[in-house]
């Protein structure tokens, strides 16, 4: 029987702020105490994670002075060579300081804008000296809640100002990084720029060098919004743009609940699986959750060790519906490989296709075939065939 036990070749990867979250929340203090970054590091290899992700608040708190910050940096360093964890991707801390109470890149203070920008950029050297090849910003703070606070047209110049000065950054410098997006339609703020997956492409392709820019789509993010994740991620795929994912659990749209993942939307996730297994992605599978409040520390590790078990076992039943004769079967019917045939073939023109003669009466009849497939799903993923 399958233990579901992780290897490093699973590229599991988690942040350090999701085992290290001390449960505050807006109606109360923490329920856990600080977590240090090296026991997080050697907790989360023993458990069998690849990579660690964090932000640079998460390392060094906030202002803090070189001998410190060095110091920290040190520590962190140790830890990954004595595990072989790695980091593969780094963010900066935009959104908990007050001075970031307006955003970042996109703060009506334009002294604010431009101590945000040299924040990243110190960051970006630690991301390049730890080998990181991802850097996301997510623009939780870049938004409003009420409507004459923010020039939204002026905020997106801000915004892609902002890119572009540090995609030229590591380009001048030779860094091997690209940068993802994080979309997020609110929380903390009322309504957030670049809310979703298809706001941050549209932003990306108005940039001087958007071959550097991708996304880094959350399920609970996407799922705040009443979309459909699995469907965001493909076309993300299809753009050549999934540089980074977050993985967690969410209960369709209300606030941003950080569930391990596989909590929450059981058949998204599964289908989430099914497109990062069978649509190319070659990524981190990175996890981006909260461990409930009720929990101690060894429920923070049951959390950790619950995400990646579910990602292996929803993968494994992803292989067992893809590899199932009889939903090949099912595909057929529904006619889902015909969707890979263009609509007018070689040789085909606007001419010869108005010339053709339709049964429209017998079309319209015909039926799609998909609840059957759609049931062949449920029963993989439920365990009930194999």
């Amino acid at each position: 029987m399958n233990d579901y036990q992780p290897s490093r070749a699973d590229k599991f990867s988690f942040g350090l702020w999701t085992v290290g979250w001390q449960a505050q929340d807006v109606f109360g203090g923490p329920t856990r105490a600080p977590l240090d970054s090296v026991e997080a590091v050697h907790r989360l290899s023993d458990l069998g994670a690849a990579a660690v992700t964090f932000h640079d608040d998460d390392l060094f708190p906030f202002g803090s002075d070189d001998a410190t910050r060095d110091h920290l940096i040190s520590r962190f360093k140790d830890a990954l060579k004595a595990t072989g964890v790695r980091v593969e991707m780094v963010t900066t801390n935009l959104f908990s300081h007050p001075i970031f109470k307006d955003g970042g890149f996109t703060s009506n203070d334009r002294a604010v804008r431009r101590f945000a920008i040299k924040k990243v950029l110190r960051n970006i050297d630690l991301a390049a000296e730890l080998g990181a090849e991802t850097y996301v910003l997510w623009g939780g703070r870049e938004g409003a809640e009420s409507g004459g606070a923010k020039d939204v047209a002026a905020a997106l110049d801000r915004y892609r100002e902002g890119l572009n000065l540090l995609c030229a950054y590591v380009r001048d410098q030779g860094y091997d990084i690209r940068f993802a997006l994080e979309p997020k339609p609110n929380e903390p703020r009322g309504d957030i720029l670049l809310p979703t997956i298809g706001h941050a492409l549209a932003l990306i392709s108005t940039l001087e060098e958007p071959d550097r820019v991708g996304l880094n789509p959350e399920v609970g993010h996407e799922e705040m919004a009443g979309l459909n994740f699995a469907h965001g991620i493909a076309q993300a795929l299809w753009h050549g743009k999934l540089f980074h994912i977050d993985l967690n659990g969410q209960h369709g749209p209300r606030f941003d609940q950080d569930l391990r993942f596989g909590a929450g939307n059981l058949r998204g996730a599964f289908w989430t699986v099914d497109v990062l297994e069978t649509g190319g992605y070659t990524g981190y599978r990175h996890f981006d959750y909260k461990p409930p409040r009720t929990e101690d520390y060894d429920g923070v590790w049951e959390t950790a060790r619950a995400c990646m078990r579910n990602y292996l076992i929803l993968k494994e039943r992803v292989a067992s519906f893809r590899a199932d004769p009889e939903v090949a079967a099912a595909l057929e019917a529904a006619r889902v490989n015909e969707l890979y045939e263009p609509t007018l073939s070689e040789g085909e023109t606007i001419e010869s296709l108005r010339a053709e003669e339709f049964d429209v009466e017998k079309l319209a009849a015909r039926g799609g075939a998909f609840e059957y497939l759609d049931q062949l799903a449920m029963e993989h993923l439920l365990g009930v065939r194999s």
